[in-house]
């Protein structure tokens, strides 16, 4: 039995006030309210990656948050939050990142504005983390697999994260002659200095999660499939603090600020960067995507990847 379900578990309802009535296909969103965790997890349709309709999908439940003021509403009563965790229905997989299908086809049609458009969408949904909704809510990033390029991006914008000992960490891009453009440089520079942060985008490599705890990235290693209950008990233990903590995240605020406009400035290099790949760029990027589908194809139907198809997809 997981955390989720150890506890009292409400269901996050599907309306609130000025928010569209949309169901949610592409996230679930839960709480515990003996905790006062509130639970969002991607179940991305196709590709595990941040298509637009998943983008979407997260800002409108990111916006409720702020909307109700750190507090998530339950058949008409609201209930206060003090953590919100980020994390992934997909096996071993949390992000693949960026949605590389989408980015080929943009660039081919040299659409400048649809790329600077998802672009947006990316650091939009980022920067609402960085500010905690606009509350005193604490985030935590649940990583229980892959967190690749734009995955593990977001998951360096929250104030703690955990990772199962399995989980692996990076970002690929410069394996199709790109970088990581929605924080990446940002988020990295200011927690371990911008030599290394370089050092870690242009080389490639994939970290696992004990290299990434070394490095100061990672808050909290666990074994696999401890992961929910680490969050539980982290909840409970920090819980007893609150007010101190909160105001310890807030000095990294102060101390270590990632304004809004420093990213769309990198968001608009990042796209001139893309229209500028040439067609052998764009094959890498193709044969990573096809690399990623048949590694999650390889997941759920429990056979095992060919070497060279894991040393393509781990970069």
């Amino acid at each position: 039995m997981n955390a989720m379900t150890e506890h009292k578990n409400l269901r996050l309802p599907l309306t609130s006030a000025g928010i569209p009535v949309t169901a949610f296909r592409q996230i679930d969103v839960e709480y515990d309210a003996e905790n006062k965790v509130l639970w969002t997890f991607m179940k991305p349709a196709g590709a595990p990656c941040f298509n637009l309709g998943l983008l979407n999908e997260i800002r409108r439940s990111d916006k409720r948050l702020e909307i109700n003021r750190g507090q998530v509403e339950i058949d008409g009563t609201l209930y206060p939050v003090d953590f919100h965790v980020g994390a992934s229905r997909i096996p071993d997989v949390f992000s693949y990142g960026g949605d590389l299908a989408l980015f080929r086809q943009l660039i081919s049609s040299r659409d400048r504005e649809a790329l600077l458009h998802y672009a947006r969408l990316c650091v939009d949904t980022l920067q609402h983390r960085l500010e905690s909704f606009k509350t005193n809510v604490t985030t935590i990033s649940l990583i229980q697999g892959e967190a690749l390029g734009g995955g593990f991006e977001s998951a360096l914008a929250s104030h703690v994260l955990i990772a199962e000992e399995h989980a692996r960490m990076g970002f690929p891009e410069i394996l199709f002659n790109l970088f990581p453009g929605m924080g990446a440089y940002s988020l990295l520079s200011r927690r371990v200095g911008a030599r290394k942060a370089e050092e870690i985008i242009l080389s490639g490599k994939i970290y696992t999660a004990q290299e990434m705890f070394a490095l100061g990235l990672v808050d909290l290693v666990v074994p696999t499939g401890q992961g929910e209950a680490a969050v539980t008990n982290y909840a409970r233990q920090h819980g007893r603090h609150l007010n101190g903590m909160r105001a310890l995240f807030e000095c990294r605020r102060h101390t270590q600020p990632v304004s809004y406009d420093e990213l769309i400035g990198i968001t608009e290099v990042w796209v001139d960067a893309a229209l500028r790949l040439q067609d052998k760029d764009l094959k890498m990027m193709g044969r990573l995507v096809r690399s990623q589908l048949r590694q999650q194809e390889a997941r759920d139907s429990g056979t095992a990847l060919e070497p060279q198809e894991l040393s393509l997809a781990h970069g």
